[in-house]
């Protein structure tokens, strides 16, 4: 055998696991909880979620206050009788609305419970994006794992085929062996390639959410053993079903719409009630009174408009926003229900890993590439095995995620950040 393909091939044993890709110029390097206070500092979609939580608490302050008072004056223009312009004939008033059956009441009511929905809004918008960090935060992370598997047997193969390429002519190795090892690693290539795509498209994501810059790499630093302690009979499930009750954002949103809805009934057969308007006058001479001062009160008759049309529709929305409410309800129960199931299927599926395995099928690769070199076992039987390291190296990493993908459902589900 050639030595120059000899010591090839012996550096391929000996070759250590490169990074997945040339990492980029600004990379970011953030564990879990860095990642969440750069959220939660920077998001532009929370930042305009808490200007409207300050603009309808001022829309409070707003039906606090009274109706302005009316001031009126006349001013004679042209006295036939006297034939004179402008005469001294003036009238000034003063008038006050009174809103009766309770409508300013009603109105700060109205207002406060807007308000409510405002910071529940927020909330679930923070529930859900938060969701979405930590979701794709763990997913760049196993996809990277994925990729750096295929970066070795890439590397690996590449060296192969560069080895084989120079020792075809001159008869050593078949052209067959060649495009055969060749085929295999354009295979490995289209695949990462798809993987890398996966990858950016995940990181795009994750770079809005945390409104970082374009140019940034984000680098998931994940706590490995803190993950593989994550139990799901840590709690009930009626703990979590529980805390869904109380914290589901959703759910406090379909609540305080349903409230909104009962106050805008009761605001709604309040304003079938007419106002009261009272006013006080002075009229100087323009009557056959000299100096006259008058009291007076004024107030629509309801005979044709009694807001009949606007009283039946607000009472159509209670049903409405009642209906709703009892879906989400049970749409929660379902949610912690079928994500607390799907955690202990994964956490099952985790279990029958093997520790060991990975490392133990890392040491057996580069044993088949040492039986390789030495011709003990064929190209066939070589390839197979390496394609089978990397297919269960994936599989490893799919059931990684989906493990830590359940727990983060259970957190979404309920609220509340059980698995940390």
């Amino acid at each position: 055998m050639h030595k120059k393909w000899l010591y090839l091939l012996l550096g391929l044993c000996l070759f250590d696991a490169p990074a997945m890709a040339q990492p980029r110029q600004d990379t970011l390097h953030l564990p879990l909880a860095a990642a969440e206070k750069m959220f939660l500092d920077s998001n532009l979609q929370l930042l305009a979620s808490r200007y409207n939580i300050s603009a309808n608490q001022a829309l409070v302050i707003q039906a606090r206050l009274w109706p302005n008072p009316n001031f009126q004056i006349n001013q004679g223009l042209y006295s036939g009788q006297l034939k004179q312009w402008f005469p001294n004939q003036t009238s000034v008033g003063v008038s006050q609305l009174i809103l009766l059956a309770g409508k300013r009441n009603k109105q700060i009511q109205l207002a406060q419970e807007t308000a409510h929905l405002s910071e529940y809004q927020f909330f679930d918008l923070m529930r859900t994006l938060k969701y979405t960090l930590r979701t794709d935060f763990f997913q760049i992370y196993y996809l990277q794992e994925s990729a750096r598997v295929y970066d070795e047997e890439i590397k690996a193969l590449s060296q192969v085929v560069k080895a084989f390429s120079e020792q075809q002519g001159k008869g050593y190795i078949s052209e067959k062996e060649v495009v055969r090892i060749k085929a295999q690693l354009y295979s490995f290539q289209s695949e990462y390639s798809q993987l890398i795509n996966q990858i950016n498209t995940t990181q795009s994501e994750l770079r809005l959410v945390l409104q970082a810059r374009p140019n940034f790499y984000i680098d998931p630093q994940v706590d490995s053993m803190a993950l593989t302690r994550l139990d799901p009979g840590q709690y009930s499930l009626t703990q979590l079903i529980d805390s869904a009750y109380h914290n589901r954002s959703d759910l406090q949103i379909a609540r305080t719409n349903n409230r909104i809805n009962q106050l805008n009934y009761n605001y709604q057969r309040s304003l079938a009630v007419p106002d009261l308007t009272l006013n006080l006058g002075y009229d100087h001479a323009g009557s056959f009174l000299t100096d006259y001062y008058g009291i007076g009160a004024s107030i629509d008759l309801p005979f044709f408009n009694r807001n009949q049309g606007n009283i039946k529709s607000s009472k159509l929305q209670i049903a409405n926003s009642e209906a709703t409410q009892r879906s989400i309800q049970a749409t929660v129960e379902e949610n912690v229900t079928n994500s607390l199931q799907r955690a202990f299927a994964q956490q099952k599926l985790f279990g029958t890993v093997d520790p060991k395995f990975f490392n133990d099928f890392q040491r057996l690769m580069h044993e088949m590439l040492i039986n390789y070199q030495k011709r003990n076992i064929n190209i066939l039987e070589f390839l197979d095995f390496y394609d089978s390291y990397k297919q269960n190296t994936l599989q490893l990493n799919t059931i990684g995620f989906n493990r830590v993908s359940a727990f983060e459902d259970i957190n979404f589900y309920t609220g509340t950040n059980f698995f940390n």
